[in-house]
């Protein structure tokens, strides 16, 4: 699977919430260079609470999240600045602008961080276009875009200035299963391909099984961690029953 076993992301101790509410308290673990890592539990558990403080969206309670070994928790703008240009974000709602086309939704992030010509850009984008299946539909706006589209053109957003890192936040969101299935192939291909490691949280089982490396389980009752390594294993040799359950889609 990866060659190297190299730490690209440290969450170490975390505790996050709202306001008085714990969601998690002191969650640890390290996401490697090159791999699929997903993180997975039951609705309210914290999955997207966590995918935001692991990218600098919401400051935790306490602990650490290191990215390519800085600290995020704790860095000042200019920093997290740079750390962010290192790293694509695909939302939920995929979060094109619905007023541009999806020419200048890619452009975006060239035409704010950069200083590329715009011939340069106008490869670049092409080039992310056609990486997602998309080249052709430069003109569109998002409105005129399906669901698996606008997800696909999300992700070729998020990788416009070639990102070491890409987040999904429940890619899965209002798909059908054979658009999924084709969105599962893309990430593995993006993977495999180009060695971009990824943090994905869903709770997609199917999803799990095709493209995980690795995931972690995180519990609403324990507000932490109760199970990582691979799924596959998981589903047939936890020794949690909440595991079992989750695995195998068995009522608690």
């Amino acid at each position: 699977m990866m060659k190297e076993r190299t730490p690209i992301i440290v969450v170490d101790e975390l505790t996050a919430g709202y306001g008085e509410s714990i969601v998690f308290e002191k969650v640890s673990f390290q996401v490697f260079q090159g791999e699929v890592f997903v993180i997975l539990g039951g609705s309210g558990c914290g999955k997207s609470t966590l995918l935001k403080q692991m990218i600098g969206l919401q400051p935790p309670f306490s602990g650490r999240v290191l990215i390519h070994g800085v600290d995020i928790t704790q860095a000042d703008d200019e920093t997290l600045k740079k750390v962010r240009m290192g790293v694509g974000v695909l939302f939920q709602s995929s979060a094109l602008f619905g007023s541009m086309t999806l020419f200048d939704n890619v452009a975006l992030p060239l035409m704010e961080y950069t200083n590329l010509s715009i011939n340069t850009i106008e490869q670049i984008v092409k080039m992310k276009l056609a990486l997602v299946d998309l080249l052709g539909f430069e003109n569109h706006f998002p409105s005129e875009l399906s669901g698996g589209m606008k997800k696909r053109a999300g992700i070729a957003r998020a990788m416009a200035l070639d990102p070491a890192i890409l987040f999904f936040d429940e890619p899965a969101a209002g798909l059908d299963p054979v658009t999924l299935a084709g969105l599962d192939l893309l990430i593995k291909r993006i993977n495999e391909g180009m060695g971009t490691t990824m943090v994905v949280v869903t709770h997609e089982l199917q999803s799990i099984f095709n493209i995980a490396h690795r995931v972690i389980m995180i519990d609403k009752n324990a507000r932490g961690i109760i199970a990582e390594g691979d799924p596959k294993e998981l589903k047939g040799h936890s020794g949690d029953p909440r595991v079992i359950r989750f695995f195998n889609r068995l009522p608690g």
